[in-house]
């Protein structure tokens, strides 16, 4: 995937400005894409290169104008191309489950402390994903209405919660074990 298709899902989502993607990409996307400022901005103006967004200019009172972005019919077309592509199987690359595997071989008590640190930070996004479902979702989207963005969000939401949820069994029982 290219950063590309995650800000025309985005821009689908609603309209925006460049500051606005990047703010919306820390509260959402970026939990599972990211990028930084200058990649969205360099990406967009690369898109609006190639016909995939347009651009609204929106003049603001004493600041400079803003540019909004949206997505044009070509850009439509390349993300439901790109959608319907098969999507092969990321594999898993983690430092730290080879820390953990490796851990006989060194300092086990500095690999316990990262693995610590893994456990506060995987509770932190837990904690959060859970307050967003409970802001956003007090009750799961009907699943017998017709499938839309809504119990799509909602989906990607709720795997979220069961990866971080499997993060910190994992690594809780790790800790235990080594107690």
């Amino acid at each position: 995937m290219a950063l590309e298709h995650a800000l025309l899902v985005a821009l689908r989502e609603q309209p925006a400005s460049g500051l606005e993607l990047a703010r919306r990409f820390g509260r959402s996307i970026g939990f599972f894409w990211s990028a930084t400022h200058q990649q969205i901005y360099r990406v967009l103006g690369r898109m609006e290169g190639d016909g995939w967004v347009r651009v609204e200019t929106v003049a603001q009172q004493g600041r400079p104008d803003k540019k909004v972005y949206d997505v044009t019919p070509l850009g439509e077309t390349a993300l439901a191309d790109w959608l319907a592509e098969p999507t092969p199987e990321a594999p898993l690359r983690s430092a730290l489950a080879v820390k953990l595997r490796g851990a006989s071989f060194g300092d086990r008590a500095a690999v316990l402390e990262s693995v610590r640190a893994h456990l506060a930070d995987h509770h932190t996004r837990l904690d959060h994903y859970r307050q967003l479902m409970k802001r956003d979702y007090p009750r799961p989207p009907d699943k017998s209405a017709q499938a839309g963005l809504e119990l799509d969000q909602y989906l990607v939401l709720r795997g979220g919660i069961l990866m971080e949820e499997t993060w910190v069994a994992w690594l809780t029982e790790y800790l235990e074990a080594h107690r």
